[in-house]
């Protein structure tokens, strides 16, 4: 199966993504690896639409299955046929961001106290996340569900506040419908 998970950023697509690739045991692949290119300070230097796109289609092309977590929204058209199931996850706004201020020291600890640039860039980001249910222009709960619309796979959506493992059960029994269906 080739299985997409997107949602805003805090949502848990990555975290959830590679769990479901451990269980089925297929490749996982994370849109930002292919959006942003390497740079002194991660998250800064983004690729060409072309050149994200002629990547992860290289890194993708060797399997009969993977899963891929981020958003493809303004990728290309290409996309919206990719998938044998785009699972959308969604998590109140409040536990979203309280997972990012978490994410964000984990991944830079004291950093934002030390260099005034990086303390902008972080406050930019958390705006920018922050108002995905009202009306981001790159990412929004509006972008996403029309995109799902045009979607030529099944779409599931997952909504609240829940475990990895509860999570995952859900789409592992929309995965056996699938397949069952194929048989």
């Amino acid at each position: 199966m080739k299985i997409h998970l997107f949602g805003a950023s805090g949502a848990g697509c990555t975290t959830q993504g590679k769990d479901l690739a451990e269980i089925l045991n297929i490749p996982f692949f994370d849109t930002d690896d292919y959006f942003w290119a390497p740079s002194s300070i991660p998250f800064t230097k983004r690729r060409s639409p072309a050149a994200r796109n002629e990547l992860l289609k290289a890194a993708l092309e060797p399997y009969d299955s993977w899963i891929v977590s981020g958003s493809l929204v303004s990728w290309g058209p290409e996309w919206k046929s990719a998938f044998d199931l785009a699972v959308f996850l969604y998590v109140p706004h409040d536990i979203r961001m309280e997972r990012l201020r978490a994410r964000e020291l984990a991944r830079y600890g004291d950093i934002f106290e030390k260099d005034v640039q990086r303390k902008r860039m972080h406050e930019e980001f958390m705006e920018w996340a922050s108002s995905y249910d009202t009306g981001n222009v790159r990412r929004s709960l509006a972008i996403h569900t029309a995109w799902m619309n045009t979607l030529s796979c099944p779409v599931l959506t997952i909504k609240g506040d829940m475990s990895v493992a509860v999570r995952r059960e859900i789409m592992m029994e929309r995965i056996r419908e699938i397949l069952s269906q194929a048989d």
